[in-house]
């Protein structure tokens, strides 16, 4: 690394396992800073997930990364994820460094040659560091995974690079979270373990009084203070990944029922999640005809590998029952790779996928041939005056596209939304029942999820009258909660000190 004089503080959050509550903690933190009156920017140098988002300049970094720097006030950047690993097997990740697609390898050759990706991780967080005040880098997994601590990159690898002080985070919810801050310290060297300047308890419920005596405990055996218990509490933040518990909803709440296909390599399923965030609305993770029911409405989302994810929905079944409500005038939206399942023809001659040829679903005249360039920009766009989508019609949206692939009308299909760069995204059928887009987030902004419901609504015979959501107030609203929380469950005088004197190594 060179010896520029880093500008930007740092403090490094870590777990003793997958799902600890790491990125919601860094997300916190980036609020509190911003709050007080730092520039605040999140880093995280591996990320591995389906859930991706485009920046501004068209580089797809970790949906985790850019929540952060929402909560942070700032615009998302390539250079707070510089690495990605969308995983397309057990085995496998399409690789994706600085924002654009290395390509696809399998994960004993990634591992091989990550460390090769090291210049790349140093380029992308001195940039931040001539950028910003603090900068407050999220780890990956455990560190103590002694297999691979050898080439690591994102734990105490990356605290040493940015020369960042840990914070190490357990789940009590899970239980046995003092034996797992206990064995994660002990397994890493006395180096790595002089590098953790305090410990977090995640996820409690009850009286922490009940909790002292065993917080003193970890403290003695660790030499390490712990600095914050954090209560178990709802927010509504978006996901990383599949780990979501959002993914395992499937009941019914009442009002306006909306059911999300939950395919195999589902990905950006927080496209939905501003359903979730609404008064009498009900949104279901769906993966059997038994759990499908009669909805109000059918999403199919985004996918990793949209061949293979058809062919499971056809042979669980879930495609005949899909059809047959079509059928009743149930809606179904695709978006992204559930757009192009809705075709009636899916081609990939150069094997970006499946390869051959698959017939799709044919609720819409469509083709979609796949190539190797990969479409990823953020876009505005219009839906047509002439839509059949009704009250629609004329509404501004934005997003962003992530995908391999062109689709193409080949019959009657109804073009509904006009990008700003001249292309068509938008098909419908001609009775505005089925409709695609490739636009990942078209929900989140404006009212466009709001109308959808007042839609359902109305439909069913309910007077929507004055009802009404606002995504952004939410999110915001949201945010603030999360910094409060931080704020009252950490030590934060002691976390400003830690942020202050840094390390050495």
């Amino acid at each position: 690394m060179s010896e520029k004089r880093q500008k930007a503080k740092v403090i490094m959050v870590q777990g003793t396992m997958s799902n600890a509550g790491k990125s919601f903690l860094v997300a916190g933190l980036c609020r509190v800073f911003m709050q007080d009156g730092y520039r605040t920017a999140p880093f995280k140098s591996q990320n591995m997930a389906l859930n991706s988002y485009i920046t501004k300049d068209g580089l797809e970094i970790g949906r985790a990364q850019a929540m952060q720097a929402e909560a942070a006030g700032i615009e998302p950047a390539v250079e707070m994820n510089p690495i990605l690993l969308k995983p397309t097997s057990n085995v496998g990740s399409q690789v994706i460094v600085n924002g654009e697609v290395l390509g696809n390898m399998k994960a004993m050759d990634y591992y091989a040659n990550k460390k090769q990706l090291i210049p790349e991780i140093e380029k992308a967080f001195e940039k931040l560091s001539e950028e910003y005040d603090i900068i407050v880098i999220e780890g990956a997994g455990s560190p103590a995974e002694i297999n691979l601590k050898e080439n690591d990159i994102v734990n105490m690898g990356m605290a040493r690079i940015a020369k960042a002080p840990v914070l190490l985070c357990g789940d009590i919810d899970r239980g046995g979270v003092f034996a797992s801050l206990y064995g994660t310290v002990k397994l890493l060297e006395e180096e790595e373990q002089s590098m953790i300047k305090g410990l977090i308890i995640n996820k409690f419920r009850g009286d922490v009084e009940i909790l002292k005596p065993g917080l003193q405990m970890i403290e003695e055996k660790t030499g390490i203070p712990v600095v914050g218990v954090v209560p178990l509490t709802p927010l509504d933040i978006d996901d990383e990944d599949s780990l979501s518990d959002r993914l395992t909803h499937t009941g019914k709440k009442g009002g306006i029922d909306l059911a999300v296909i939950r395919l195999p390599h589902i990905s950006n399923f927080t496209d939905f999640n501003v359903f979730e965030r609404m008064d009498g609305v009900s949104l279901r993770y769906v993966g059997s005809t038994g759990e499908l029911g009669t909805p109000d409405l059918i999403f199919l989302p985004g996918t990793k590998n949209t061949m293979d994810d058809l062919a499971w929905l056809r042979e669980s079944g879930l495609e005949a029952v899909i059809l047959r409500l079509s059928e009743q005038k149930v809606p179904v939206v695709g978006i992204c790779g559930g757009y192009q399942m809705l075709g009636g023809l899916l081609e990939d001659p150069d094997g970006v996928e499946h390869g051959g040829t698959m017939r799709g679903m044919g609720l819409l005249h469509t083709k979609t041939v796949f190539s190797r360039a990969k479409t990823r920009t953020r876009i505005q766009g219009r839906v047509s005056a002439a839509s059949v989508c009704g009250e629609f019609a004329g509404r501004e949206v934005q997003g962003y596209e992530i995908h391999m692939g062109r689709t193409e009308k080949t019959g009657d299909c109804q073009e509904t939304i006009y990008l700003e760069d001249g292309r068509l995204d938008g098909l419908a059928n001609p009775e505005g029942t089925v409709f695609g887009t490739y636009l990942h987030g078209i929900f989140d902004y404006g009212d466009l999820a709001a109308m959808t419901v007042s839609r359902l609504m109305r439909r069913k015979g309910i007077d929507p009258g004055s009802w009404h959501f606002d995504p952004e107030e939410h999110k915001r609203r949201e945010y603030d909660k999360l910094a409060d929380l931080v704020r009252n469950s950490l030590d934060m005088k002691r976390i400003y000190e830690i942020l202050e004197a840094g390390i050495t190594c």
